[in-house]
C-alpha cells in the first residue's frame, strides 16, 4: 500500500522538475502502477495542467505528450495509418479499455519495464524522448540509461519511411505478456525488437542482412534464430526462458513474414 501526504497540480515543468529533487516526492500519470507499490509519498506531482495530453502531428514527425494515455495512441488515425496498426497492436491487449485511458505514454517508458509493450513498439521506430533537463535522446539510449530525478516531456516519432509489425504472447489476452516481439524496415534497415525476455525491451538488428530483399520462409527462420541466439532470456512466473527462446523464434519468423507482406 502506498500513502501519500501531500498532492501538487505543478503551475510549469520547472515547478514540476523542482518538487520531484525530492527524494520522497514522485510524479504521477495514471496512479496505475505507483499504487501497487508499498512506501511513502511525501508529495505527488501531477503533470495534468501542463498541456502535455495531445498527440501533435506534423509532416516530419509525432509528438505524444508525456500524460498522453494509451487509449489515444490506439486511436490515433495519424499514428496507426504511418505504423500500419503497429501502434494500436501493441496497445490494445493491455488491461482494458478503462485502463488504457488512464495509463500514460510518460508513465509507460519512465519505468523501463520488461513486460512494456510500448516500449518495445516505439524501439522499432525512429523515437526519441525529450527530457526535461537532458535534452531530446534516442529512445534507445534512454532506455539504456539509469533513472534520475529528471522529467519526461514527451516522446517524438519521426516519420521515417518504413514498415512495421507487433505481436505477444499473452496466456490470457489481457494479462502481462509473456514475450512482446516488434519487427521494422526503416529506410531498408531491418531490426528486431524483443521484450518482456522478461526483462526490458532489447534491439537486435539485421546486420548479416539475413532478412533477404523479398523475404522468404528461409530467410525469415534464419533471421528468427539469429535474434534467439542473441536475446538473453529468463525465468518468471509466466514462462522459462527456454520457453521464450522458443517464443522468439516462433514470433520474430511471423513478424518477419508480415513485414515481407507474406501471411
Amino acid at each position: 500500500m502506498i500513502t501519500i501526504q501531500n498532492y501538487v497540480r505543478a503551475k510549469s515543468l520547472e515547478d514540476a522538475y523542482q518538487l520531484n529533487q525530492e527524494k520522497r516526492n514522485r510524479i504521477v500519470g495514471g496512479m496505475l502502477w505507483l499504487k501497487m507499490g508499498a512506501g511513502a509519498v511525501d508529495t505527488a506531482i501531477d503533470l495534468c495542467e501542463l498541456g502535455l495530453d495531445t498527440i501533435e502531428e506534423t509532416e516530419e514527425q509525432f509528438s505524444l505528450g508525456a500524460m498522453v494515455s494509451l487509449r489515444q495512441i490506439e486511436q490515433h488515425p495519424g499514428l496507426n495509418a504511418y505504423t500500419h496498426g503497429a501502434a494500436a497492436d501493441a496497445v490494445k491487449d493491455i488491461v482494458g479499455v478503462q485502463f488504457r485511458n488512464l495509463a500514460t505514454v510518460g508513465g509507460s517508458l519512465w519505468g523501463r519495464f520488461g513486460f512494456s509493450d510500448v516500449l518495445t513498439v516505439f524501439l522499432a521506430m525512429d523515437s526519441y524522448v525529450e527530457l526535461y533537463q537532458g535534452g531530446v535522446v534516442p529512445l534507445e539510449q534512454f532506455a539504456a540509461m539509469k533513472t534520475d530525478r529528471d522529467l519526461l516531456v514527451r516522446l517524438i516519432v519521426k516519420k521515417t519511411p518504413g514498415k512495421f509489425v507487433y505481436q505477444s504472447m499473452r496466456n490470457q489476452r489481457t494479462d502481462f505478456p509473456v514475450l512482446t516481439c516488434a519487427l521494422s524496415e526503416l529506410d531498408g534497415q531491418r531490426r528486431a525488437v524483443i521484450g518482456a525476455r522478461p526483462a526490458k525491451a532489447m534491439v537486435i538488428r539485421d546486420t548479416e542482412n539475413l532478412l533477404t530483399e523479398k523475404i522468404t520462409q528461409e530467410s525469415a527462420a534464419a533471421f528468427a534464430n539469429s535474434v534467439a541466439e542473441q536475446t538473453p532470456t529468463g525465468n518468471n512466473p509466466r514462462g522459462s526462458a527456454a520457453y521464450r527462446t522458443r517464443l522468439i523464434k516462433g514470433l520474430v519468423r511471423r513478424c518477419a513474414l508480415e513485414l515481407g507482406g507474406m501471411e
